[in-house]
């Protein structure tokens, strides 16, 4: 029996192949630095995880991840990953107080020194290193560090004031930043929410990322990244942003000399899920059913 194709395993397989076109149809790439990850339209877990896998099939060394809320359940991690050996490379450590957070991302570094002093020693490990697909990479150091609600401990820690609570945030974020410097990696953060307290995270940060759960799966945008298309399991892409759609018709619009049409006002949706053009030209509300979609925006017929 067949059985079905991970999103994890599309990924390695499309990253693989010799066209440069399909690496950017995917997930966005982590540039170094610390990156915010924004989540909106359901928990950030899964979301999260595919960005930490993505980037592990991509580059050598391990990830570091200083887990809070308990982001880094092996439950999504095993059905994600498409292999034991990529999980392999992911060292977790939990900070269940502010200060144990703290703590932990203070001692990162040992961490680091321990997990390279393993991989050179070991030498089994040593003979199945893979080939590095970016210039100067190694196996052994990191390649990327993950903190997942990175404020989540110090708004709720009842031991703290609030100007303790925010100082001992900067802190934090302040060796996350000499980490990213020190070991030239990304640093990919969330928070538990983008408010006033979580907003040095989002100053700290040197590039934001945001993501939008959508019926065909999430949609992220970042500086340099938009998804516009989804990959199906035959090959195909299908085109679900309507800002593709938009910029083809007005470039065609132009050749042909014609001003594009001035959308009317979408109509206001109940339970939607946000709103669409029909094949008239007219603005609908989407609903989660695409088929009921496809039955109202014909009238009915």
């Amino acid at each position: 029996m067949n059985q079905p194709t991970r999103d994890a395993d599309r990924n390695r397989t499309l990253t693989e192949q010799a066209d440069p076109t399909t690496e950017k149809m995917l997930l966005p790439s982590l540039d170094d630095g610390i990156t915010v990850l924004d989540v909106e339209g359901g928990r950030d877990v899964p979301i999260l995880q595919s960005l930490v896998l993505d980037h592990l099939l991509l580059h050598d060394g391990p990830a570091f991840w200083v887990d809070a809320n308990g982001h880094a359940t092996t439950t999504t991690l095993a059905q994600i990953a498409p292999s034991q050996r990529l999980l392999d490379r992911i060292h977790v450590a939990r900070g269940f107080t502010a200060y144990q957070h703290y703590g932990t991302v203070c001692d990162l570094p040992t961490a680091v020194n321990q997990s390279i002093w393993r991989s050179t020693a070991d030498t089994g490990i040593s003979s199945r290193q893979l080939t590095a697909r970016n210039e100067g990479a190694s196996s052994h150091t990191p390649s990327l560090i993950v903190a997942p609600a990175v404020d989540a401990q110090y708004r709720t820690d009842d031991t703290l004031g609030d100007a303790h609570a925010g100082t001992l945030q900067a802190r934090t974020l302040t060796r996350l930043a000499t980490y990213a410097d020190g070991y030239e990696v990304p640093v990919l953060v969330t928070r538990s929410k983008a408010d006033e307290f979580a907003a040095p995270v989002a100053t700290a940060a040197e590039h934001h990322l945001e993501c939008e759960q959508t019926r065909m799966g999430p949609r992220f945008t970042g500086e340099e990244f938009e998804t516009l298309v989804y990959p199906v399991d035959d090959g195909a892409y299908y085109q679900t942003t309507f800002t593709y759609w938009r910029q083809l018709l007005g470039a065609r619009a132009e050749q042909v000399g014609l001003e594009p049409a001035s959308p009317s006002t979408p109509t206001t949706a109940t339970d939607g899920v946000g709103t669409g053009v029909t094949a008239d030209g007219t603005i609908a509300s989407l609903t989660a059913n695409p088929l009921l979609d496809a039955w109202t925006s014909a009238g009915g017929r």
